[in-house]
């Protein structure tokens, strides 16, 4: 029986006329890569030549073989690439590190290759996600998320797909992580010189109805647009981000929400069964990253506006929450501090760990939401991320906030949060416990559950539920129900259409309902059965 080499050393020089063409690659001649001669045509042999060994009768007999189809991906990952290398070689393309000089000149008239900076395939790897036209065998490994020439950057060069699958981590809000197969964020992405830029953004319009004695029905507008920019800086990366809102458009009281607390619309009275709006600037920040060697990477990141490490992903970050048109109650307990006036952050990370630690202002913004707020840097935190997989991240965190209510100015804060996110495929999930110690005070705990599924290209379903404990419902002192902690729970489901517009813009239309499970005591202020329902249409770049 012919062995299967011979058989792929026949399928090899019955291919050659073939791979000679598709070496030039539409007229770009690919220097560097190990292709072989296209055989001269052998003279006959002489009655006098010697016969010849019988492995090299074995060898013509299986070049006369029946050649299979050039475009066959298995025999292209199959083949010897080795033969020698002719005598001239074409022009070389910078960054393109490919090995040996090709067999042959580019036919006349071919256009001159063009430097493609970046693109080094030194060290090819298998990639079984990679289909045949991508040249099996010349896969391009990229960095991580974290280190210059990341996925980011890749994803901005349209055409060049070269990751060999999820990293195990993507970047969320601030310097948290989410898991890898989120991807990185969604948006449109451009090269603009040596910068890459990527805009996201959304414009959101809803309608609640909640019922009960303070339920309320209301109409409103969120919005949220961001500008990243990066490039590297002699052998770092640099990051600069820019978030704007026009929540302040609603009104100094946000929108309804039952059971939400925190913040005040007037700099008196505090918020209560509804959520606050964001300030205009959530985000003026920098960020720089230095790789250190051994897959360690050192970063720094921080500005007048940022976000501390301290909780998960803030929630309008997370693809688990991306149409849930309300914000969670457990705001307060988990990603509140999303908008800091004033953060300085410092960490060191691998590709599956991340170890950091932030100095930042404790008090949460005031009702002016128009301005930059005086940034100070009196509380700190520290929190370590583990993704074990490309589908899982996992953090805990715990910070000392100075003074982070305005109306309760003498009482500082302990804040412990730990998280978990899974996403694969069209399916992310977070589930989180937090824990607010108030110095001195009394200790609130809060659990949090949230999902989304995308199933298919238009249907979405998602969900949330959150568990807490809130002393912050009757904040009036004369009230007698005034700072008793009451256990609540809201329960959320709904559904969404979803529509691809133009490019990365998308469209989505659909709505939520939720209901209320709490103690009979508050059933004088909210009902014995509160619920509500919101309808929202959301136009987003990026999703």
């Amino acid at each position: 029986m012919i062995r299967t080499r011979w058989l792929v050393a026949a399928a090899a020089a019955a291919m050659l006329p073939g791979m000679a063409a598709a070496q030039s690659m539409g007229g770009m001649p690919m220097p560097g890569m190990k292709m072989p001669a296209k055989p001269n045509a052998k003279p006959k042999a002489s009655a006098s030549k010697k016969r010849a060994p019988a492995r090299k009768v074995r060898r013509r007999a299986a070049a006369r073989a029946p050649a299979p189809k050039p475009a066959h991906s298995d025999a292209m990952s199959e083949m010897d690439m080795s033969a020698s290398p002719a005598p001239s070689a074409p022009p070389s393309m910078p960054g393109m590190e490919m090995g040996a000089p090709g067999p042959a000149s580019p036919p006349s008239g071919a256009p001159t290759p063009q430097p493609m900076p970046g693109m080094d395939m030194s060290a090819p790897q298998a990639s079984p996600e990679q289909p045949s036209a991508a040249m099996p065998g010349m896969t391009m490994p990229t960095p991580a998320p974290g280190a210059p020439g990341s996925d980011r950057t890749m994803a901005a060069m349209p055409g060049m797909d070269m990751s060999a699958g999820p990293h195990a981590f993507a970047n969320g809000s601030g310097t948290s992580r989410l898991p890898g197969a989120e991807g990185m964020m969604h948006g449109l992405h451009l090269a603009s010189g040596d910068w890459m830029v990527m805009l996201h953004g959304y414009a959101w319009g809803s309608y609640t109805d909640q019922s009960g004695p303070r339920g309320r029905d209301e109409a409103f507008v969120t919005s949220m647009a961001m500008i990243e920019a990066q490039r590297d800086v002699g052998g770092a990366r640099l990051t600069l981000r820019s978030m704007l809102s026009l929540d302040a458009l609603m009104g100094a009281k946000g929108y309804p929400s039952l059971l939400a607390t925190g913040e005040s619309a007037d700099g008196v009275t505090p918020l209560v069964d509804r959520q606050h709006p964001h300030d205009l600037f959530m985000e003026l920040a920098a960020r720089v990253d230095v790789p250190l060697g051994k897959g360690l990477t050192g970063f720094v990141y921080g500005g007048p506006v940022a976000e501390p490490a301290l909780g998960p992903s803030a929630f309008m970050h997370r693809s688990s929450a991306k149409y849930l048109p309300l914000a969670p109650i457990t705001h307060h307990w988990f990603d509140s501090t999303h908008i800091t006036f004033g953060v300085v952050t410092a960490g060191l990370y691998g590709d599956r760990w991340q170890i950091e630690g932030s100095a930042f202002r404790g008090r949460e913004p005031d009702q002016h939401r128009w301005d930059i707020e005086t940034p100070k840097l009196d509380s700190w935190s520290l929190r370590a991320s583990w993704n074990p997989s490309s589908y899982w991240s996992a953090q805990a965190s715990y910070g000392r906030l100075k003074s982070p209510e305005a109306l309760e100015p003498g009482q500082d804060e302990a804040r412990t949060t730990a998280s978990v996110q899974y996403a694969r495929g069209g399916f992310s999930a977070l589930a989180g416990f937090a824990v607010k110690n108030r110095l001195p005070g009394r200790a609130l705990t809060a659990w949090l559950g949230e999902a989304n599924w995308d199933i298919g290209n238009h249907h979405s379903v998602f969900g949330r539920v959150e568990n807490l404990a809130n002393d912050e419902l009757f904040p009036d002192p004369i009230d007698p129900l005034h700072d008793r902690k009451f256990r609540v729970t809201r329960a959320e489901l709904g559904y969404a259409y979803r529509l691809k517009l133009v490019g990365p813009l998308e469209a989505a239309i659909g709505g939520s309902g939720f209901v209320i499970a709490k103690p009979s005591a508050l059933d004088a202020a909210y009902g014995k059965s509160p619920a509500g329902w919101t309808g929202f249409i959301k136009l987003s770049l990026g999703g």
